[in-house]
This record gives structure tokens, sequence and C-alpha cells, in this order.
């Protein structure tokens, strides 16, 4: 074994293998080789380092040829591209990433076998998604040199990673894979070893709610994509998500995650994600999964209802949370419906409530009012596309359609939904804060790297935290008070992080001195 000193991580001359030639493995030899690398392909398979490294120089000629690089440039990256036939050619590596199975076993054994064959200085990093850092190290000679360096796919065009220390790294690792990330275009964070690390972690809140909302049966599963995207601002519903992830790669996550923090409720999956995989109803891959898709892969989605010309009387808005009534008030009066001033509605006014983490019918019981003439609607998200309107389970069937009359009088979309402590969006995006907000006071992150993270990793249309602030950190804690009290669900309980900094009136964002 020889001793090889590291060369500065942003100097260009660190020398890489990477073991596993799938996606991944390809994608992070590309922005490697791209960056000034000299990189080592090796896989298991027989040829395929071979056919990695060709499929990367036609990556970088491609990229010539669409002017995204010199032709120099992409001739120079070609030639550092080398396949290697065992892992003994990687004996000359500075840092050897791993991107093999997600499986413990093989990583532990992999890394055991390239102990023997690096140099002393060499790191041993692996790109793994939802494995114990600290499992993998566990055996090991130096589990000092073991790191995480965890990648999203696609890799040149995700410009995200994670640099998570295990229990027994040494500082100095990470802070050097920091640097070489950014070395290789990306933004790199830092994480303790903790399951999902940031972005995995972050992102439980997005699916698992929305599943939870399904399975309340407080919509439908159109409903509720459209929903988040028109309101919050998603790029993709989350049963659209799941659908082009693929149900065998996010439900064992959901599990995984949610057994490696010892049942948390925050995390809990629901049932119907498992029926569906167990039915091999995945997602867009196999052309079925929560939506069904055609031959060509385009998604076959439901016609939204036809809308309704109907129109109160007159209206009346709840007093109770005038700043929330105020949003909704000017569409109301380009509709041209007479909006009532008295303290009681009249006897046939539509009565519109504007809840805050409970329910239509908890608002109409705490203002007495006639539960079958009143709809709540959200306020805390964009109007303009859309309007979501719930009802309670007293609400005639005329008053129901009078509201969806009413909201889409500018020719916005309405949405009709069933009553839900926190409608969607707010119950959705409160929880997602919630998460966040925990994450920062387990100390797994930075709070500005966990916003850069998730809206790097996860494409969401704010940080969590920026988020959060957004809307109010106080607002937030009561939109999830009242879904705590509402429910009983302890996946509702705020975090500390969120409390104090509510109550304090500073940002989630504020770090502890």
């Amino acid at each position: 074994m020889q001793a090889l000193e590291r060369p500065d991580p942003v100097s260009g001359d660190v020398v890489i293998g990477i073991v596993g030639c799938g996606v991944m493995g390809r994608g992070i030899a590309q922005i490697a080789a791209q960056a000034g690398a000299t990189v080592w392909l090796n896989d298991t398979r027989a040829d395929a380092a071979q056919a990695a490294k060709a499929g990367i120089a036609d990556t970088f000629n491609m990229l010539a040829g669409k002017g995204k690089m010199s032709a120099e440039a992409a001739q120079a990256a070609c030639a550092r591209l080398n396949a290697a036939a065992s892992l003994e050619d990687l004996a000359g590596c500075h840092v050897v990433v791993e991107a093999i199975v997600e499986k413990l076993e093989a990583k532990q054994s992999l890394f055991a076998a390239l102990e023997n064959i690096l140099g002393e200085d060499a790191i041993l990093a692996t790109n793994t998604s939802s494995l114990s850092v600290t499992a993998i190290a566990a055996g090991l000679k130096h589990p000092e040199r073991v790191v995480g360096f965890h990648f999203f796919n696609p890799v040149p065009l995700m410009k995200i990673v994670e640099a998570i220390g295990g229990l027994l790294t040494e500082p100095s690792i990470v802070d050097y894979m920091l640097a070489l990330g950014r070395r290789w275009g990306h933004t790199a964070v830092r994480a303790k070893d903790t399951p999902g690390f940031i972005v995995n972690h972050a992102g439980r809140g997005f699916g698992t709610e929305g599943l939870r909302i399904l399975a309340e049966d407080v919509t439908d599963i159109a409903t509720l994509d459209r929903i988040l995207r028109d309101g919050p601002g998603f790029r993709l519903g989350p049963c659209e998500l799941m659908d082009l992830t693929g149900l065998d790669v996010s439900h064992p996550v959901m599990e995984s995650i949610y057994h490696q923090y010892y049942e948390e409720p925050r995390f809990r999956p629901q049932n119907l994600t498992r029926q569906m995989l167990a039915a091999g109803a995945v997602g867009r891959k196999v052309g079925h999964g929560f939506y069904r898709y055609d031959a060509e892969g385009k998604k076959q989605t439901p016609a939204e209802p036809a809308p309704s010309s109907a129109l109160p009387p007159s209206v009346w808005l709840s007093r109770a949370r005038p700043q929330l009534a105020e949003r909704i008030a000017p569409f109301l009066k380009a509709a041209g419906v007479a909006i009532e001033d008295g303290e009681r509605p009249s006897e046939n006014a539509l009565i519109v409530v504007t809840p805050l983490g409970d329910d239509a019918t908890r608002c109409c019981v705490v203002e007495g009012l006639d539960a079958r003439r009143t709809v709540a609607v959200e306020t805390l998200f964009d109007l303009t596309r859309r309007r979501v309107v719930m009802t309670n389970p007293a609400t005639d069937a005329r008053y129901a359609d009078m509201a969806r009359g009413l909201f889409a009088a500018d020719g916005a979309a309405v949405s009709l939904v069933r009553d839900s402590s926190g409608l969607v969006s707010q119950r959705v995006v409160a929880h997602i804060i919630n998460i966040a907000a925990e994450i920062a006071q387990q100390g797994i992150a930075e709070p500005a790297d966990i916003d850069r993270a998730v809206t790097l990793g996860l494409g969401y249309p704010r940080g969590p935290l920026a988020w959060g602030d957004e809307l109010g950190a106080a607002t937030v804690l009561n939109i999830l008070g009242n879904l705590q009290q509402e429910t009983g669900d302890p996946r509702y309980r705020p975090s500390q992080w969120l409390r104090r900094r509510a109550e304090l009136g500073l940002s989630l964002l504020q770090r502890e001195p």
C-alpha cells in the first residue's frame, strides 16, 4: 500500500476512482473529469467501465457540439477518463467514490477491499442516500477516512451534494469533500450522519402529508396535485412526483427513514403506497401508478369538474381572522356579489370562514354559524390561478355550488374539497417547515444549508425555513398547534426550534449563539 499525499482539492490534480458505472457513477465521473480530475471507472460487470467511459465521452462531444463547452475542453475531459479492469487499478487514487447497490454489506465489503489497496491518505466516499455512513465504516481499520458524498440524479444538473461525516470521520475529511464538491461546480453542504441526511429527511413532509390527505378522503389524487402546484407553487404534486421517482424507490425510503427514527410520527408512511407497490403500480416506468400513462409516457389526467355559474345572493365573511378575510374580499367584489357588513350573517347569505390549521366544522362551532351555508377558503397561498373551497359535513350542495361559482367568477379554477384540519396546502407546507425546523434543532445542518439543499435537491419554490419566515413563524406555529389539537396526532407537534423563534419574533434561519 503506497502513501499518497492528497493534493489541494481545488487544484484539479486529484485522482478519483468511481466504483459503480450506473447512472449515478457516470454522472459523478462526468462532473469530476469536466472539472479537471483524472477519473478511473470500475464496475464488477464485464465491459461496464469501458461502456461508461465511451458514454461520458459522447456526452462531452455532444456538449461541445451544442457550444456548452469548447472542443478542446471536451477532448481534454475525455482524455482524463480511464477504465479500471480491477480494484487494484485504483491504487493511485486520492479519493474513491462508491456508487454501487444500496446494500450495507456490499458497501462494507467494497471498502474493506479498498483499504488494502489505497494509500493511507486516500478517502473512501459513499454516495449512499439512506444508509448510515457510520455503519458503512464500521469494522474498517481506518473508519476516520470514510465520508458520505451524496449526489442527486441527474448529477450534472442537480447542483447539490451533501458531505456527511460519520461518527468517527475525521472533520478535515468532510472539509476536503466540501471543497471538492465546490470545485466540481456543485453547492456542497455539510450534514450529520442521520437517516436521510438533509434532503431526503426534509422531503418526508411533502409525500407523507399528501398521502395522509388522501387517506382521510379529503380529495382525489388529481385535485391534490393541482392544489399544491397552483397554490404553494410546487413543480409537481406529491403523486406526480412519486410516479416519476417510482414507488419501488420512494416507498422503501419512506419506510426506512420512518423505522430508522424509531417510528417518529412525523415520517409515518401510509398503507396506500405499500398496496400499490405490492400490485406493481409503481409509476410512469410501468405505465401505471397514481395515474395512467400512454405508450409515450404521457400522463392521463382526469378532467376537472365543469365550472359553476351559480352565485349566492350575498356573502358574509367571518370576522374571526380579519387579516385572512381581507385576502379574498377583492375576489368577492369582482364577482359583483354583495358583502354583508353585519355582525351576523343574514338568513340566506353564503358564509365564508378562513381556517388556520382548524377545519370548517370547528369554525362553525366556535363562531355559532349555520353549517349548512358555511364553506371555508384557503387564503395563505397564491390565489390568482386556483382557489380552494372546503365544505363541512353539513354544507348544503346548493351553497357549495354557489361558492364554486363565486370564486370562479373571474376565470380562476376552483377545487372543492371535504373538511380537513389545515385544508390542503396549509397542512402540507406547515409540515415541511416543521421538519426542516427539527433538522435545524438537531444540528444536522446549518439553517442556511438546509434551505440551499432543499431548494436545489427537491426543487421547492422556497427554502422551508425562509418559507416559514414569509408566512410568519407564529402563523406556522398556529397551524401546527391547531392540527395537533384537532387530530390528536403527534406528527403535528411543533419543533422547539419553531416555537422558540415564533415566541421571540426571530427568523427561523436564526442560529443559536
